[in-house]
């Protein structure tokens, strides 16, 4: 079995593993089922892991 004379350094282990990269959405869906970032309240329920921390917005024209 072939060993490598030199140890591979993070630079062409990072270069060689660039491809490998599996995309991920950058959105998941809130419990009111609207798109949100992940980790992050979302803009339109003010929810966050199931806890309210932010009153929802109301309509200005009411």
């Amino acid at each position: 079995m072939a060993l490598p004379k030199k140890k591979t350094s993070k630079s062409k282990k990072g270069m060689r593993r660039s491809h490998d990269h599996i995309p991920t959405p950058n959105f998941i869906y809130c419990e009111c089922g609207e798109a949100a970032l992940p980790h992050r309240i979302c803009p339109d329920c003010g929810t966050y892991k199931g806890r309210q921390y932010l009153r929802p917005q109301q309509d200005a024209s009411s």
